[in-house]
Order: structure tokens, then sequence, then C-alpha cells
């Protein structure tokens, strides 16, 4: 039986284009998925699930459920921070569902399966990227389907893309990864994006549109790196204006002394917090990539604070999977 290995990359999360029920599609995601850090595991059939790592086997025993095999190993050779705004999870069930699929000679349908693997519940953005790289806006969910409370897991599809491009390949993203509280996930999320949502403003929500319709999406198409980055950083701003309660301000401690920070950094464009943090990005071109890393490595050290700083080109393609039969 073949022997499979899944790469995928981890994602940007720039934020939502509504949080406000009263209008007719919520959340809405807006991301970008980078060449590195990655995800990586290494997958082979089995007559039973075999994974040493805790979170690959409980992705493991729905991929196995889902698929109605009987089993598979899996070894996790790379892994992404958890909880930190690079999507790990959703990178990770999705990696764990190809990679099970693809050794019992399956076609993953990750888009399809993605919810039951509970993946796409409210951004799309990771489902996409997995596919097919690049920089994504998705459609959002219906609100009448949405309240206060979301569906039972599993119950909803995975939002449409309505804009994918393809970001020049002299663009690099910074990203810093500060040694800080892990951001929100599960149930803690769950809590705060209810409380968000049943305050937010509307009016917000219209900002958005009129930055992402006129400002963004023309920038990415004709790949324009400072107006692109004008625009996301515009759109995580008015996005932490609606979390600023949850969050404890417009970026979370200690993202907002970053932030802060990078703004004056003359290579850097679109600073801003991935998610709920605590990671911070902003975008800058090959040539000064140096540059807008040292100065990441200066807010850093000028704060007291540890952490990892990583400058990613955007990646042109999605999840990289490669099988190898032995017959």
């Amino acid at each position: 039986m073949p022997t499979v290995t899944v790469s995928s990359g981890a994602r940007l999360h720039v934020g939502f284009q509504n949080l406000s029920l009263a209008r007719r599609r919520l959340y809405g995601g807006v991301g970008v998925c980078l060449e590195t850090p990655r995800v990586t595991l290494v997958a082979n059939s089995a007559d039973e699930i075999v994974a040493p790592d805790s979170l690959v086997r409980e992705y493991a025993h729905r991929a196995v459920e889902l698929l109605d095999v009987p089993g598979v190993e899996i070894v996790l050779e790379e892994r992404l921070p958890r909880h930190v705004g690079l999507g790990s999870g959703t990178q990770l069930a999705l990696s764990v569902l190809a990679g099970t699929a693809r050794a019992h000679g399956l076609e993953p349908r990750v888009r399809d399966h993605a919810p039951a693997m509970g993946r796409g519940g409210r951004s799309g953005v990771g489902v996409a990227t997995f596919e097919a790289g690049g920089f994504v806006v998705d459609a959002g969910h219906p609100t009448a389907r949405f309240t206060t409370e979301p569906p039972a897991e599993g119950d909803w599809t995975v939002p449409p893309v309505v804009s994918r491009h393809d970001l020049p390949a002299d663009w690099q993203f910074l990203v810093v990864v500060p040694d800080a509280e892990p951001g929100r996930s599960g149930d803690d999320e769950d809590r705060s994006m209810r409380a968000v949502v049943e305050r937010a403003d509307p009016a917000v929500a219209d900002e958005i549109a009129g930055v992402v319709t006129r400002k963004l999406l023309p920038a990415a198409a004709e790949g324009r790196l400072e107006e692109f980055g004008e625009a996301i950083a515009e759109i995580g701003r008015k996005n932490g204006s609606w979390y600023a309660d949850a969050q404890g301000g417009v970026f979370r401690p200690p993202a907002g002394e970053l932030v802060e920070a990078l703004e004056h950094c003359r290579v850097l464009s679109g600073v801003g917090q991935s998610s709920w943090g605590p990671v911070v990005y902003g975008v800058t071109d090959r040539d000064h990539a140096d540059e807008a890393a040292a100065a990441a490595e200066d807010a850093l050290a000028d704060r007291g604070l540890e952490g990892r700083v990583v400058v990613s080109a955007p990646a042109t393609d999605g999840a990289r999977i490669r099988v190898d039969d032995p017959s």
C-alpha cells in the first residue's frame, strides 16, 4: 500500500467582512496562505489507528469513521504552533483527512468532508487555502442559519470562495509569533464570538465592504503591494473594533504593542493581528525582507518578549500530497 506525505502551509486570517446579524451573510473570511511554516505528516493504511500525537489521533478517528476505512498510521513530521492565529487546527485536520483517504486509495473530498472534521464552521479561508493556496475571500454563511448560537457541529457547508488570487512571488509576509498566551479556541472562542456577534455594529460591516471591493480586491488582482497592505490593515482595525471588549483592545496584548512598533517600520505595510493572535504580520517585498525581520526582532526585544520571526512567500498552491507506491 502507498505511503502518503501531506504538507500544508499556515494561513493568516486578516478578518471577517461582517459580524452583525443585521446583514444577510455572517463572517466572510479574508486571508492568505503562506509557504512557511507548515504542517507535514506521513500516512500509511493500517487495520487500526496508530498515531503518537493525541490531536492527530483525534482527527484520525474522525477521518476513519467518515471514510469507512479500518485504520491509519500517521506520523507528524512538522506541526504548526497551536492557537496562535496560523490556522493550525484546520490544516492539521484536513491533512489527516487527506492522508487517510489517499493511503486507502480514496479521494479526500476535502470541502465536502471538512464540516464532519469540525472545520469551516465560521471562516472558509483555511479550507480554501488547503485546496488551492493564494489570497482568499469567502462568501460567509447565511445569517438566517447563524443566530447567536451556531449550528450543531458538522451541520454546515464550507463557505464558497468568491475571490482568489495568486499574490506576486516577490511579496514577503513577516510573521511574528511572540511567546504569549494562546489565542481563543474551542468553547472559549465560541463564547467570545457569540458576545461579539450579539453587539456587532452593522455600520462597520458596510465600511469593510467598501474597503474589500474598492481597495483590497483591485490591489490583489493588480499586484499593488502598498494598496493591498493599506487595505488589510484597515480591515484588521475595523475587525478589532468589534473585538475590543472581548480581547482587551483593538489588538490583544501583547500583539497591540508589536503592531504599534511595526507600523513605524518603513518597509512594512499591512501590519495587523491574525485571528485571535498573538501572531502579528506585515507585508513587504523580497528586497526589504531582512530589514523587516530585523525590525520584528527589535520589537520583541524592546518589549522583553521572546518569540519567533518568520518571513514567508505567499503560497500559490494548496496542500502538497505525494503518494509513494512501492509496487
